[in-house]
């Protein structure tokens, strides 16, 4: 059976006495893809991700802990890459979804501002692997799948379209095209200090690559988002070469030629985990506050981003419930303590994975795809360093779009799930928070459900989500 999947390619639908072992064991067929739709996806996806190489390491490493101690850039560039790519590898063959995993950049600044200034380094990563304990043992006990399915199917719907709004946010942001505003404004077009306007070749770059791929897209050419990142990446590498522009003029990622495309790794990092001194180091409240904090945002970050990756994939069923549920969250619980024994924070599933479901990508195959690219980083880190924000920035801008498709799908003539579904998308990019937009959205849904006398359709999970991120913003505010 021949169709036309949402992007608009062909797929063929083959029996399973015509299908090889690695098409029955990543469904391939099954799901209407094929071995270079995956392939390209994964590869797209790595891409898109590709900056965390970088990012990471630039934000944990800027940071001093208790002791005034700090971890070495370069062993945080190894341990990222690594991380990532084992995680991604495993989301792959064991949830067999294309969702990939790297740092996660909502646990990452609680590892980096709220943990590194009261404890040490590696009891701030013995935490982490408790983060990944804690979430291993809630899927264990049932507890995660039941807030997935707790939550309501017009609140999932609304979450996916708020998180490619904050992926679009973020890609803007990071080539410079939007930022915090000078005066009066709370943001504005351009740099900070460019005074509201578009300035630099770099921006160029970005705008360039996004043409190319809208253009693409809107014809439905497979590959329209890689071949965007890859025309911007040429553009960029002959820009700089050609005019000699400064490497702090692009937004991460230079694109300049490497000497030598093969960098050496360095594993001493590896293993650097204190499980129990946070403990009596930051006291046991403070670490449990933290602890806490890092568990709530690892949760509901990957529960936001697994409903939107099912979704836009079409492998979610019509509850929004994903296949092999289970098995993506023990995975996801893994990446989390993977990430605490390699220094590298809690490798959590990525946003940036809607990138390759929507060049395509499945299957699990797409993510061991990204995986074994994340591995070879590890020794080419110069070559995948050259593709700047610009280039990757493109990818995530247009996730937005397409993400935004799904909000039809909301009933907007009820004002008790209209204001829940808007709080909900408009809170993850002002807020730049996905928990936050979660939480937000679940406690207006409950109060206003309740307010109509309608209480019973909220569920008893969703009144003690509630009180737990009230609880959660409560603690903020009052600076616990």
């Amino acid at each position: 059976m021949t169709r036309l999947d949402d992007s608009g390619a062909r797929s063929t639908k083959r029996s399973a006495t015509d299908r090889s072992w690695l098409d029955r064991f990543f469904l391939v067929s099954e799901r209407g893809s094929t071995y270079g739709r995956e392939v390209r996806g994964g590869l797209t996806t790595f891409m898109a991700m590709a900056y965390i190489i970088v990012l990471n390491p630039l934000i944990l490493s800027g940071v001093t802990d208790v002791n005034g101690d700090q971890l070495s850039a370069g062993q945080l560039t190894t341990m990222t890459a690594l991380a990532a790519g084992l995680v991604t590898i495993m989301m792959g063959v064991v949830g067999r979804a294309p969702i990939a995993c790297a740092a996660a950049l909502g646990v990452m600044a609680v590892v980096a501002y709220q943990a590194a200034p009261v404890m040490a380094w590696p009891e701030v990563m013995g935490l982490v692997v408790w983060q990944g304990i804690a979430i291993i043992l809630m899927v264990v006990t049932g507890v995660r799948t039941a807030v997935m399915n707790a939550l309501p199917y017009n609140l999932k719907i609304a979450i996916g379209v708020g998180i490619g709004l904050f992926v679009s946010l973020i890609g803007l942001s990071n080539v410079g095209f939007v930022s915090a505003g000078d005066g009066d404004s709370l943001l504005q077009i351009g740099a900070e200090g460019g005074g509201g306007h578009l300035d630099g070749w770099p921006i160029l770059v970005f705008v360039a690559g996004l043409i190319l791929a809208s253009v693409l897209l809107a014809r439905r050419v497979p590959g329209a988002i890689f071949y965007g990142i890859i025309g911007a990446t040429v553009l960029a590498v002959v820009l700089h070469n050609v005019l000699r522009l400064s490497p702090e003029s692009w937004g991460g990622g230079v694109p300049e030629l490497p000497g030598s495309p093969f960098a050496v790794p360095d594993f001493g990092l590896l293993f650097q985990v204190d499980l129990f001194g946070a403990w009596t180091t930051a006291g046991p409240t403070t670490a449990g506050v933290i602890l806490f904090t890092l568990v709530l945002a690892g949760f509901f970050d990957a529960l936001g981003t697994i409903l939107a990756i099912g979704t836009k994939a079409n492998i979610a069923d019509q509850d929004g419930q994903m296949p092999r549920v289970n098995q993506i969250l023990i995975t996801d619980g893994a990446g989390a303590v993977a990430g605490g024994l390699t220094s590298s924070s809690a490798t959590l599933v990525f946003v940036e994975s809607t990138v390759g479901v929507s060049e395509g990508a499945r299957t699990g195959l797409a993510s061991v795809v990204t995986g074994l690219f994340f591995l070879s980083a590890i020794f080419f880190a110069p070559v995948f360093g050259m593709v700047p924000a610009e280039a990757a920035s493109v990818a995530m801008v247009l996730v937005g779009a397409m993400m935004m498709m799904h909000v039809g799908q909301i009933d907007w003539t009820d004002m008790s799930v209209a204001i829940p579904a808007f709080l909900t998308i408009a809170m993850m990019p002002f807020a730049y928070d996905i928990a936050s937009g979660i939480g937000i959205g679940i406690i207006a849904y409950t109060l206003i459900k309740t307010a109509q006398g309608r209480f019973r359709e909220v569920g008893w999970l969703m009144w003690i989500l509630t009180v737990v991120f009230a609880f959660h913003f409560a603690m903020h505010s009052m600076g616990l």
